[in-house]
């Protein structure tokens, strides 16, 4: 296999089935698979029974609510703009929202909020990178590659395990 062969698995959650993909760099895609958007893996591509480092390991950890921020290397392919957008939409925490126009001021280009929701949409790596954190500035759930009843049930998981003021605080004095 080549340094930048991509290798494949599929790991379940209580959301359905998941296509995890990477390469020698980090992960390039995740696809729920029983959506119309789903994504398949391209010819090339390699099946594996477990991928290497902890991605399966950090997603079933996060569908069970016991974590909050991945730590894994990506490696999303998409243009200068798109990455700045996915950039930013790492820096929503855990079980908050960002409008697509707060988004479009965290990128720096506050009258850019319709390019921030394409370059959003187009994001191979929901949940670890949580594209699912954005809705309308009025607070309505607005556009999801899986559907809008999947980021509802993504958020609904998050408000559901998010760390109370106490138990943060606890673990601010530990």
């Amino acid at each position: 296999m080549t340094a930048d062969a991509v290798t494949y698995t599929y790991t379940d959650s209580p959301l359905g089935r998941i296509l995890v993909a990477q390469n020698s760099v980090g992960l390039v895609l995740i696809s729920f698979q029983q959506t119309p958007e789903a994504e398949s893996p391209q010819p090339d591509w390699h099946f594996v029974e477990t991928l290497d480092g902890e991605a399966t390991d950090q997603l079933c950890a996060y569908f069970n609510g016991q974590l909050h921020e991945f730590d894994l290397p990506l490696a999303p392919q998409g243009t200068a703009f798109q990455q700045a957008v996915w950039q930013a939409l790492q820096s929503i925490a855990y079980g908050q929202t960002w409008s697509y126009a707060e988004l479009a001021q965290q990128v720096g280009r506050p009258k850019a909020v319709r390019a921030v929701g394409a370059a959003n949409g187009r994001n191979p790596l929901p949940i670890v990178i949580p594209c699912h954190r954005v809705i309308g500035s009025n607070g309505t759930l607005t556009g999801y590659r899986g559907g809008l009843p999947l980021k509802q049930a993504l958020l609904s998981l998050e408000r559901q395990h998010r760390p109370t003021l106490s138990s943060q605080l606890a673990i601010s004095f530990a």
